[in-house]
Parts: structure tokens; C-alpha cells; sequence
């Protein structure tokens, strides 16, 4: 297969594998990934995954290439309270919960930042859709509560102070009763303690 083969039929690709490639091309030696990456036509991200030098890297890009280098995972934590507007700060590394062990990704692109969650405590995210791909990003209850239950020590009025948290933005737009719900589903005491005394502070910050 040459380059410009590969490149139309994954047009709608953020990010490649080896193993995307092999349903095109069942025999494709990895070989040739090492040649167009010489070339400065691909970068490598990871081991087996890699991207098009050319591909424009917009938000949504790079969360869809987040879910795909360590999965399953979603986004979430700091980048999902950047993307709601919820921080001030912008965010260095695209942050994101994963069932596997906590791992960190350096690329020529981005830092990918996953932090590890029991597998059944990874739902309440939403699917948006990019270039006829969809990505995986919590909905903004879920993504406090992530970032609460992974983050056991901001559990006091100078650690919540320290988030420079939008309260009003999240009080405004946040669905409670789905909150609730999804905090009951942790069966985490300490962790509804936390999100109570979060409400709280924020509420008095308004």
C-alpha cells in the first residue's frame, strides 16, 4: 500500500493503529510505518498508534486521540472543567480516568494523562461526535466527582478555594438530582462528604 492509499482510506482518522491498518491491508509489514515516520509523513505517539503530520489538531481532536491511546478511558478531571468552562487556567495535559493503572504519555503532540478508576465506576460521560468518529468526555457532574474521588486530600475550604472553581457556572448548569445519583453509585461515604462540603463552599461563594 502507498502513503497516499493509506492516508485516503483513514481520512476520518485523528489517530491510527497498526491493527486499523491490517483490516485495510492484512500483510502491511510495520516496517513501512518506520519509513513514512523517517519521511516526517506520520508521528509515532505511542508504540502502534500514530497520526498524520498534516492533521489539524483541534480540542476535539486531541480527546479523540486521548480515548484511543489508552483505553477504555474518557476524558475528564481538569480538561473536562476546562472544556465546560469551569477553571480559568488552561490545562497542560489532556486529563482523562482510565480502568487501567495510572499512565502518562509524552508525544509530540500533547501530554496524555490517565489516572485509574474501578472499571465500574467509569460511566457518566457523554459521546460527541468528530469526522464521523465519535469520543467519550464526562458530563460535567461526573467529572467532580472524579476529580473529588481521585483527589482525597482537596476536602477543605482552602483546597476548594485552591481549584478556582466556577460555583456559579456549575450551580447554574449542573443537574442535581443526576449529581446525586451518581454520587449514591460510588457507595463512597467519604467522597459524599467531600461533594457535600463542595456544594456547600460553593454556595457560600456565590
Amino acid at each position: 500500500m502507498q502513503y497516499q492509499e493509506l492516508k485516503e482510506r483513514l481520512k476520518d482518522f485523528a489517530v491510527f493503529s497498526l491493527a486499523d491498518i491490517r483490516k485495510i491491508e492484512a500483510n502491511f509489514y510495520r516496517s513501512r510505518l518506520n519509513q513514512w515516520q523517517d519521511k516526517g509523513y506520520i508521528k509515532k505517539l505511542r508504540r502502534g498508534y500514530y497520526l498524520f503530520s498534516d492533521e489539524p489538531l483541534s480540542e476535539e481532536a486531541l480527546f479523540l486521540i486521548a480515548n484511543r491511546l489508552y483505553e477504555p478511558s474518557y476524558v475528564s478531571l481538569e480538561m473536562a472543567f476546562s472544556r465546560y468552562g469551569l477553571i480559568p487556567e488552561s490545562v497542560y495535559a489532556v486529563t482523562s480516568v482510565a480502568s487501567k493503572k495510572t499512565s502518562s504519555f509524552q508525544t509530540p503532540i500533547a501530554t496524555f494523562s490517565y489516572r485509574r478508576m474501578k472499571p465500574g465506576l467509569l460511566f457518566g460521560y457523554r459521546l460527541e461526535s468528530f469526522r464521523n468518529q465519535k469520543y467519550k468526555i464526562a458530563e460535567m457532574e461526573k467529572a467532580v466527582l472524579d476529580y473529588l474521588y481521585i483527589n482525597s486530600d482537596v476536602n477543605d475550604e482552602a483546597a476548594f478555594e485552591g481549584l478556582r472553581f466556577n460555583g456559579e457556572a456549575f450551580l447554574a448548569k449542573a443537574d442535581m438530582g443526576k449529581l446525586l445519583q451518581y454520587a449514591d453509585a460510588f457507595k463512597n461515604k467519604r467522597l459524599r462528604k467531600r461533594l457535600d462540603d463542595f456544594l456547600e463552599f460553593l454556595k457560600r461563594s456565590k
